[in-house]
């Protein structure tokens, strides 16, 4: 079995609560779109439950399909299906990420009616700002969902970082609203430093990616297209740091020839106890780290292979299918048997 083949990123749940949200408020079924999309409803009641990303970009598009939104009803304004590919060929002759920036915003601020972006520059930052619009100019208009916000900012980030090729490091992202219960999990997505309760909301990166060329064509577009916005939800994650280039080594290889913490340190020309305070400075641990990772392989083999649960606890490194159970458990709130059945029915 190789692992590296296998998706290995996850959705938190909490981003299924909210991407529903606007099911649930016009009265629809959801549960017919998890089903779809192959996500059980039974999951919902999982706090610490997640999916794969190719399960959670299907329930996206089905939500935008079903309610010819593909803001998920969060602006005044639908975005209707079909408009983050417009979105798309506006763009993709852009010689720069600076022009394709420029372009995308004034083309989201000609479709939804209730958001602005803006790109300002200075001293050497490069500020992307959304501002909420009001219908009379003199009012402030409430802020919105932390998720619209999200977004919005998560739609731009992944499209910039497409069409450069790279990921691009955000220094913070800043938002509007208070802190949402899944903030964690932005940290993930945009930066580890976030701003709640701002004037605003936006990210904020180097000025110097401004003038990085754009590297895609209309032929590497409708790939793009074809996966996304799974492509943005885990492979444009914030990657700097100690922790980021530790999970990119393990994913190299597979978990059971995973080196141990003082084999680590050497490989990474550093003492244990160095290593280890660099990591606490991160707020991680190699524990930690080593368990997402198989957290998210497990969740993808359970979902996507017909592998048996014992061949995957072999293939994530555990001695003894019971050891699988109890961490996956302890990971996901049930067990792996029960989750697989979820997905399937």
């Amino acid at each position: 079995m190789d692992t590296k083949n296998v998706e290995k990123g996850t959705i938190s749940i909490s981003f299924v609560h909210e991407a529903l949200a606007c099911i649930r408020s016009r009265g629809l079924d959801q549960n017919v779109l998890l089903m779809q999309a192959g996500i059980s409803p039974e999951l919902l009641g999982s706090p610490q439950a997640r999916v794969s990303s190719r399960h959670y970009g299907t329930l996206w598009h089905l939500i935008a399909q079903t309610l010819d939104d593909e803001f998920f009803g969060m602006d005044s304004h639908r975005m209707k299906a079909g408009s983050f590919t417009l979105l798309c060929h506006a763009v993709i002759h852009s010689d720069t990420l600076e022009r394709a920036l420029r372009r995308a915003l004034r083309f989201l601020r000609l479709i939804l009616d209730d958001m602005a972006g803006e790109l300002h520059c200075a001293d050497g930052m490069a500020h992307i700002v959304l501002k909420d619009l009001a219908g009379n100019a003199l009012a402030t208009a409430a802020p919105k969902r932390a998720f619209a916000y999200g977004t919005y900012l998560i739609m731009l980030h992944g499209l910039a970082c497409w069409l450069v090729g790279r990921r691009i490091p955000l220094v913070h992202a800043d938002f509007r609203c208070a802190e949402p219960a899944y903030s964690e999990e932005w940290r993930i997505l945009f930066a580890q430093t976030l701003n709640f309760n701002q004037d605003h909301s936006g990210i904020t990166f180097p000025a110097a990616w401004l003038e990085m060329p754009n590297i895609q064509n209309e032929r590497t577009m409708k790939e793009f297209l074809r996966s996304a916005p799974a492509n943005f939800l885990v492979k444009f994650k914030n990657s700097a740091g100690l922790a980021a280039r530790i999970r990119r080594r393990l994913r190299e290889m597979p978990p059971a020839a995973w080196p141990d913490f003082d084999t680590l340190a050497r490989q990474f020309h550093s003492s244990a106890a160095t290593l280890r305070r660099r990591l606490d400075e991160e707020g991680e641990s190699y524990r930690s780290i080593m368990d997402d990772l198989r957290r998210d392989l497990a969740i993808s083999l359970l979902s996507d292979t017909q592998h048996s649960i014992a061949d995957i606890a072999g293939e994530l490194g555990f001695a003894e299918s019971s050891a699988f159970h109890r961490a996956f458990k302890k990971w996901t709130g049930i067990r792996p048997g029960e989750y697989r059945y979820s997905v399937e029915r």
